[in-house]
């Protein structure tokens, strides 16, 4: 296994809510005071996450995205907020979200802009990290826009962790490194995980099922690479955002989503509107067996065992000699299929030698009962639906 970065931080994924899909750059407060990146926003959210339960099962990092900063840099040459839509100032928002219990992230860029064009922190890596801890500030995302090469990428991940180690504050660190390098050339997970706390891999989510689809899919034709190296202090992020209470997915797909990034050990960092969540919704992002599989402590990746036209079984060993096992139905017409897995190819031949307990978790709890090492399993999954158990 590759060394984690030596933080000691991120033992399991990490866990919060971020203003990037559903908020985007909208910078306009006098036109859209609610949807505005604004030190108002978070104020809101902090106050949602403390009282509807959200910290409490287990989201604790409340994240601003691209677009907080102002057009340019102060007189000593130091990053600074949006006067007007954060009248405060990050240090006074950071107390706010810690008096409520939580943490807060920020954003900045390894290169001389943002994406969205804001200042970048090419060439200020040191200034930037200790910065952002003399702030008070627990997470840094770190996106890729705007440098003038890959080695220039490479160094700036590399000096920036080293800066943010030195400042003596406990930051998480999240980067964009492997996703910049890609299209040119394989990244090197060993490497990359001696300085980040997660990763981000594939395009940003959208809230849409084909962008949901398309992360699945990538992340199964790479696994062999990517699987591995995930760990406790290290984790592939498939893209920052669950995008469930928002617009564009079913139920099903939700379910899907939420069950398919616990199997993923991914981090989960929510991206919707907490002031107007449905019910459903809320269920479905503070169900603790769920949270439990994504946050367990073996902290080992899960991977497609097996694709079948439509259906496709996953698995993720667990503490305990457990598994989560998802079974996922990719049609998108008719209705409900059955799909039927013999217990024998999960865990090697392990998981059920020589008997087991099988729990079904989503779409709803319930006891399935004991089943033989021989035995079969029958489940019937709704289109672009998943069944997560745990064995």
């Amino acid at each position: 296994a590759a060394l984690a970065l030596d933080n000691g931080l991120a033992r399991t994924p990490p866990m919060g809510w971020l203003h990037w899909e559903r908020f985007l750059c909208a910078t306009d407060c006098a036109a859209e005071p609610r949807r505005c990146v604004s030190e108002q926003l978070f104020v809101e959210m902090a106050d949602r996450m403390a009282a509807e339960g959200w910290r409490d099962a287990g989201y604790e990092f409340i994240c601003i995205d691209d677009c907080w900063m102002a057009p340019t840099r102060d007189k000593q040459g130091r990053l600074q907020a949006d006067p007007k839509r954060f009248p405060g100032g990050i240090r006074k928002l950071a107390d706010y979200v810690h008096s409520k219990g939580l943490k807060l992230g920020i954003y900045s860029d390894v290169g001389n802009k943002t994406c969205a064009g804001f200042p970048g922190s090419y060439n200020h890596y040191d200034l930037d990290a200790q910065t952002f801890a003399s702030w008070g500030v627990d997470l840094l995302k770190f996106d890729g826009c705007n440098s003038e090469s890959l080695d220039l990428l490479a160094e700036g991940y590399r000096r920036m962790s080293v800066a943010l180690n030195r400042t003596g504050r406990s930051i998480v660190y999240s980067c964009e490194w492997p996703f910049y390098l890609r299209p040119v050339q394989q990244p090197n997970y060993t490497e990359i995980k001696q300085y980040c706390n997660h990763w981000r891999n594939f395009y940003d989510v959208y809230d849409s099922w084909s962008s949901i689809k398309s992360i699945l899919d990538w992340t199964a034709l790479h696994q062999d690479t990517i699987v591995k190296i995930a760990g406790p202090g290290g984790w592939n992020d498939p893209d920052m955002a669950l995008v469930i209470g928002n617009f564009g997915l079913s139920w099903d797909q939700s379910v899907t989503q939420m069950a398919m990034w616990a199997i993923m050990a991914a981090p989960l960092f929510m991206s919707n509107d907490l002031r107007r969540i449905s019910p459903e919704a809320k269920w479905l992002l503070q169900n603790k067996e769920v949270i439990a599989i994504n946050q367990d402590p073996l902290g080992k990746q899960g991977y497609q065992l097996s694709k079948d036209k439509n259906f496709q079984l996953w698995e993720r060993p667990l503490s305990d000699r457990a598994y989560a096992v998802a079974v996922l139905n990719q049609q998108e017409i008719g209705g409900p299929q059955k799909f039927t897995f013999s217990l024998t190819f999960l865990g090697n031949g392990l998981a059920c030698n020589p008997a087991c307990s099988i729990r079904q978790v989503l779409p709803a709890s319930r006891d399935c009962g004991v089943y033989s090492w021989m035995s079969s399993l029958s489940v019937e999954v709704n289109p672009t639906g998943t069944v997560l158990l745990k064995v």
